[in-house]
């Protein structure tokens, strides 16, 4: 009897120790740090081509999750965007069936003309980020990333 008023004096002991432990004050602070756009710009000044891409969470996205740039070879990137942007405008003229919200315009995108490999890159790379973002399924199976 005696030995278990002695350990629920210590269990006690330690519970009111643990339950007052130090408290640190949080404070907030101004940040400082310079707030970055979500926006990317795609530019190729040889053809005078720009593309804005302007959804929140893309350029993170792009950092932290695509593959680096020469994974894919220019060649595969533009034939997987002219199949993606294919089924963008056929799903963007369907207005009844496809939100608005998500296809808001066409894209002019023509299989003809050497976008160059940073144009193609970021567009494929758009796109995958959108499929996946967004729960939907452009052509064949999205990449998973």
């Amino acid at each position: 009897m005696k030995n278990l008023f002695y350990i629920l004096v210590l269990f006690f002991g330690v519970l009111i120790i643990s339950c007052s432990a130090n408290k640190t004050a949080i404070t907030k602070s101004k940040n400082t740090a310079p707030q970055t756009s979500d926006t990317t710009k795609i530019v190729n000044k040889d053809l005078e081509y720009e593309v804005i891409i302007i959804d929140p969470g893309f350029t993170t996205w792009l950092n932290s999750m695509a593959y680096p740039r020469g994974f894919y070879t220019q060649s595969y990137l533009e034939a997987k965007n002219q199949l993606y942007i294919n089924e963008w405008n056929n799903r963007f003229l369907q207005p009844q069936r496809y939100s608005r919200d998500l296809y808001e315009m066409s894209i002019d995108y023509d299989s003809n003309i050497n976008y160059g490999y940073e144009v193609n890159y970021l567009i494929y790379n758009y796109m995958v980020y959108f499929q996946n973002n967004y729960h939907q399924k452009l052509f064949g199976r999205v990449p998973f990333r």
